[in-house]
């Protein structure tokens, strides 16, 4: 396993790539030059985003549109999972500085907090504003700042949540209800010079957890992506490139595999693929003795660090962090009691099939 390879060749260097072209600047290092040159120049981008579809995933037989446009292979942030990697496109930084580094986060404030929900796990909302939750300036305003105008196609449901409220604050925020209103948003929208239109696409995630690569829902979600995809495509003005990644990859995990933790009074947060600790004892240097037993390395929070990214921390960061991280060997997963064990499919690690996702590369219709 390896940490992600951020200084040229992951998703926040995609992110870096794309600000700079549009506006001539960028919070993190651009993508290395043999990788930004497999994408051309446009006068606006339409950056979409496969849920849970890593470059791994690329052979099934309803792909062969996605495989088609495959470029390129990069990397996923660490932990590899929704919240961190739409968190580092939503800024262009490492989770260093933009400070959400899992999708069960451990805030002083609150305690441990579901970020998809902004609830506690199992339990109520937590009432709190969440608008400058990262921050300022993020990308979308940084694009405004420069004429650029950025839109973000998103499912309908998610407006106005509080993690949209977090993530999109600056951007237009263009709902969509199926799989047409995708296709047609994005390709209307992207009609216009200088904007960069960020189109999201959850199909692939939701069948992987719920059923696995191998269900039938699986096939259908991946057919309607490449679907998706491919009808986008094919509606492109000369003056737009569509460039087409993923915030994480996917594998499946048998029952006897997915390890409940014991009850503990240490604090567990994080995911089944990369379990954050916590004590509140200040003797919290290494591997809790309750841990020792399970197939796992343990990885000290020093080293989390690094895997996190370079850069300014965010002001928060350090009181975010666990003790340390206990990835579980492969084929493996580890849950606390509000774990959902019922999923098949899971990601948050470094093996390959979680870590690395596409550089998928449509063209202008009149370059094809």
């Amino acid at each position: 396993m390896r940490p992600p390879r951020v200084n040229g060749r992951s998703l926040v260097n995609l992110i870096a790539e794309l600000e700079h072209r549009l506006t001539g600047s960028c919070q993190a290092p651009r993508l290395d030059p043999d990788l930004a040159d497999l994408i051309p120049p446009g006068e606006t981008y339409v950056l979409t985003l496969f849920d849970g579809l890593g470059v791994h995933q690329l052979d099934h037989r309803n792909a062969s549109d996605l495989a088609a446009a495959n470029v390129a292979t990069i990397d996923a942030m660490f932990p590899s999972t929704t919240t961190v990697s739409l968190s580092t496109i939503a800024t262009g930084m490492m989770p260093t500085q933009h400070g959400i580094i899992g999708y069960l986060m451990n805030f002083p404030e609150h305690g441990v907090v579901n970020m998809l929900k902004w609830a506690k796990p199992g339990g109520p909302p937590i009432e709190t504003d969440t608008t400058y939750l990262l921050p300022a300036p993020n990308l979308w305003e940084r694009l405004q700042m420069a004429g650029v105008e950025p839109i973000c196609v998103q499912p309908g449901n998610f407006q106005d949540t509080p993690l949209s409220r977090a993530l999109y604050r600056g951007a237009r925020f263009e709902s969509v209800w199926t799989e047409n209103d995708i296709v047609d948003a994005t390709a209307q929208l992207a009609a216009e010079p200088g904007r960069l239109i960020f189109t999201y696409v959850p199909h692939v995630d939701v069948a992987a957890h719920v059923g696995g690569q191998r269900s039938d829902g699986y096939a259908t979600a991946m057919r309607t992506a490449n679907t998706i995809w491919q009808a986008i495509a094919n509606r492109l003005g000369d003056q737009a490139v569509m460039v087409g990644t993923a915030d994480h990859g996917h594998l499946d995990y048998a029952d006897d595999h997915k390890l409940g933790l014991p009850a503990t009074d240490l604090t567990i947060f994080g995911e089944p693929r990369a379990i954050y600790v916590s004590r509140d004892r200040s003797d919290s240097a290494g591997l809790p003795p309750s841990l020792a037993a399970f197939p796992a390395r343990w990885v000290p929070k020093s080293e989390l660090r690094e895997w996190l990214g370079p850069g300014a921390p965010h002001p928060a960061l350090e009181e975010r962090l666990p003790d340390g991280v206990l990835l579980p060997d492969p084929g493996y997963l580890l849950l606390a009691s509000y774990m959902d064990r019922r999923l098949i499919g899971m990601h948050g690690g470094l093996e390959p099939g979680e870590l690395e996702i596409p550089i998928l590369v449509a063209r202008p219709a009149t370059g094809s």
